[in-house]
């Protein structure tokens, strides 16, 4: 069995594991029982009465966090002619049609991808190299679009994508610990506001089973899931 560190054990001490907490409180201890010596990110974890296996009960989508995520996100996007000149205009890190080759070169110094449909053909390509890495262009993360300007200037301020796993559980970052405590709930009810809106029809019972926060090497605090049901 892997042993924890002293740095988490110490803050496991000071956290009651059963108890639930509303949003703010939760939030205020992940930040008082962070101790890396990096800015930790905020993660939340919610677990779902779904059932990944069946199609319809998928649960997936994009949210601008309000707040921002805290981190320069760098953005690639695969166009050409007038859509290439508003991703530059955008803000868009990398933009040209020549990053397919550099991409199957084994170039991946990128964290989000956009590419318009007439580029699909070419970026079918990637899909082994970006299918795993979750950075492949798709229309349902709405990164596979004509209106490249738009998405360029979400993920530079805070647009992330999430899906439930295999397990029934969404892993999403709400910030960085350094972020004051009314942004991380900002972003949190925004994550939340997301994940409740993309509730598959095919859903039944309770939706939002558990929910819990975590700074990135810190122990998990739970959230009272029962004004999320």
């Amino acid at each position: 069995m892997a042993k924890h560190g002293k740095g988490y054990r110490a803050a496991t001490a000071t956290v009651g594991l059963e108890e639930l907490r509303e949003v703010r409180q939760a939030l205020e201890t992940v930040k008082e029982t962070a101790y890396a010596k990096f800015d930790e990110t905020v993660d939340v974890a919610v677990r779902l009465g779904v059932d990944p296996r069946h199609a319809d009960q998928i649960v997936r989508g994009t949210v601008v966090l309000p707040a921002g995520t805290g981190r320069d996100v760098r953005v690639l996007v695969i166009a050409q002619g007038d859509k290439a000149r508003e991703a530059e205009e955008a803000g868009a890190d990398f933009v040209g049609t020549e990053y397919v080759d550099k991409i199957q070169g084994g170039w991946l110094e990128f964290d989000v991808a956009i590419a318009t449909p007439d580029m699909m053909k070419d970026v079918g390509k990637l899909g082994r190299v970006l299918g795993p890495r979750g950075l492949m262009p798709t229309p349902k993360a709405g990164t596979v679009t004509m209106d490249v300007a738009r998405v360029v200037q979400e993920s530079k301020a805070g647009r992330i994508e999430f899906r439930v796993d295999k397990t029934g559980i969404i892993h999403a970052p709400v910030g960085k610990v350094s972020f004051g405590v009314d942004a991380l709930v900002r972003n949190f009810e925004s994550l939340m506001d997301a994940i409740q809106r993309n509730r598959p029809s095919a859903a039944k019972g309770t939706y939002v089973r558990s929910v819990t926060v975590s700074s990135t090497m810190g122990p998990g605090v739970g959230i009272d899931p029962n004004p999320y049901r």
